[in-house]
């Protein structure tokens, strides 16, 4: 007589002293995405509300180093491109779902809840105060903080050398001096002063040159403009 070979399903479900429904697996789906939604809500509330925590309770162990950054990196990276290190309460828009989730991945990691979020973006993604590549960070303490999720399109390639000018004072006056020079070169000098062109150039330029400096100095007080240096962590739009 042959024996029957025993199937360990048959047998793990013949010992369950209860078997769910299918009901109860979608009520408990259900009360795991609502923990979830909670979860994320919470966090969302807690990036939009103004906190001035400077650092984070971090397992350090468990940080990804290429995610680690200095303020000195961060202000040259701003100066450069012209972008603000602000508290995340200013950003205009809402964070994507993806940084929300890494935050709630790394307070349980961390087992922590963390707080005093910035975020690196241009200004206009940020609700400034009067007087597009954004990147979230956490303080971790004494000056570093922890990248924690970069979101939207990557920044334009030229846009470093557009913005240079105004990178510092130093920059911008080499600008209106390069630009008055370029201006006399076609300029038709000649047409004006046949006995001393070189004479007239250099009146010309002098003049040219004066006038940009009283131009970009009226237009930066009248619109509340400054250098990259002086606003990369500044909430005021002026």
């Amino acid at each position: 007589m042959l024996l029957k070979r025993i199937n360990l399903k048959d047998e793990l479900q013949a010992n369950q002293s209860y078997l769910p429904t299918s009901e109860d697996i979608l009520n408990e789906v259900y009360s795991v995405l609502d923990e979830v939604e909670n979860s994320h809500q919470t966090i969302a509330q807690r990036i939009k509300k103004k906190n001035v925590s400077l650092e984070n309770n971090f397992n350090l162990d468990l940080l990804e180093t290429n995610r680690i950054f200095h303020i000195s990196s961060i202000k040259q990276t701003c100066c450069t491109y012209r972008l603000r290190f602000l508290d995340s309460y200013l950003f205009k828009s809402a964070l994507p779902s993806e940084a929300i989730a890494k935050i709630r991945h790394l307070e349980k990691t961390h087992e922590t809840q963390l707080n005093g979020f910035k975020i690196m973006a241009p200004s206009k993604l940020f609700q400034l105060e009067l007087s597009d590549d954004p990147l979230l960070f956490a303080p971790i303490g004494n000056g570093y903080y922890y990248l924690i999720h970069q979101w939207g399109n990557d920044l334009h390639p030229l846009r470093k050398w557009l913005v240079l000018p105004f990178k510092n004072m130093v920059n911008f006056v080499w600008l209106l001096f390069f630009a008055s020079i370029i201006f006399t070169a076609f300029a038709p000098v000649q047409a004006f002063a046949k006995n001393s062109p070189q004479l007239m150039q250099m009146i010309l330029f002098l003049f040219t040159f004066k006038s940009l400096v009283g131009i970009a100095v009226y237009y930066g007080f009248a619109f509340g403009k400054n250098f990259n240096n002086e606003i990369w962590d500044s909430k005021y739009l002026k």
